[in-house]
C-alpha cells in the first residue's frame, strides 16, 4: 500500500504540473484577450470580446466529469488511451484554461489605469504595453491565481480517478470506497490536504515576495 500510495502521489503531482503548464500557456493569451478587448481596454473590441467571452463562459460551465467523458475521443486522438494520467491531464488542461483566463483577466482589470495611459503617453506600441507593463504590474496577482488555479487542479486530479484517470483519488474510489476500506480513504484524503496546503503556502510567500507594495 505505500508504494501505491507514493505511485498516487506522483501521478497527481504529475497531472497538476502539466496540467498548471498547458493550462497557462492557453488560458493568460486568452485573459489578455479578453482584457484588452474589453470595454476601455487598448483595443477594445465590443462583438468579439463578447463572442469569446461566451466560450469561455461555456467551457468553464461544463461540469470536469462529463467533460471528461464527453471529450474522450479527442483525449484518445491526442494520447492514443482515454484513461491514465496522461489522457487525465487532456481534460484537465481543457478545464482548467478558461478558468485561467477569467482569472487573467480579473488580474489585469486591478491595474492602475494611469500606468497605462502613462505607457502610451510615452509611445508605448499595444505589445510593449501588454509584455511591459500590463503583465509585470499584474504578477502579484496571478501568482494568487496560479494558487488557485494548482488547488482547483487537484479537486480535478481527485475526480479524475472515478474514471481511471490515475492518481490518489483512484486510489480512494478502487481501493477505500469499493473496498469499504475507510483507513485508505483517510490516508488519501490526508495526503490531499497536505499537498494542497503546502501549494497554497509557497504560493503565498511568492507572491507576498513579488508584491511591490510590500518592499
Amino acid at each position: 500500500m505505500v508504494e501505491l500510495l507514493i505511485k498516487g502521489t506522483g501521478e497527481t503531482l504529475y497531472m497538476v504540473a502539466l496540467s498548471t503548464v498547458f493550462a497557462y500557456l492557453l488560458g493568460v493569451p486568452a485573459g489578455v484577450l479578453l482584457s484588452v478587448t474589453s470595454k476601455g481596454g487598448i483595443v477594445e473590441n465590443h462583438s468579439f470580446n463578447w463572442a469569446f467571452g461566451w466560450v469561455i463562459n461555456i467551457l468553464r460551465s461544463l461540469p470536469f466529469i462529463i467533460l471528461m467523458v464527453f471529450i474522450s475521443p479527442f483525449t484518445r486522438l491526442i494520447v492514443g488511451k482515454a484513461i491514465g494520467p496522461t489522457a487525465a491531464c487532456v481534460a484537465l488542461i481543457v478545464a482548467a484554461a478558461p478558468f485561467v483566463a477569467r482569472l487573467v483577466e480579473s488580474s489585469l482589470a486591478e491595474i492602475d489605469a494611469g500606468v497605462i495611459d502613462a505607457a502610451k503617453c510615452m509611445g508605448a506600441t499595444n505589445r510593449q504595453i501588454i509584455l511591459r507593463v500590463m503583465l509585470p504590474e499584474a504578477i502579484p496577482s496571478l501568482v494568487r491565481g496560479l494558487s488557485i488555479t494548482t488547488i482547483t487542479l487537484i479537486g480535478y486530479s481527485a475526480m479524475a480517478g472515478a474514471i481511471g484517470g490515475g492518481g490518489l483519488g483512484d486510489i480512494a474510489i478502487r481501493y477505500g470506497h469499493h473496498r469499504y476500506d475507510t483507513r485508505t480513504m483517510l490516508i488519501t484524503i490526508v495526503l490531499l490536504v497536505i499537498i494542497v496546503c503546502v501549494i497554497q503556502v509557497t504560493f503565498d510567500k511568492l507572491a507576498y515576495r513579488v508584491d511591490k507594495s510590500n518592499r
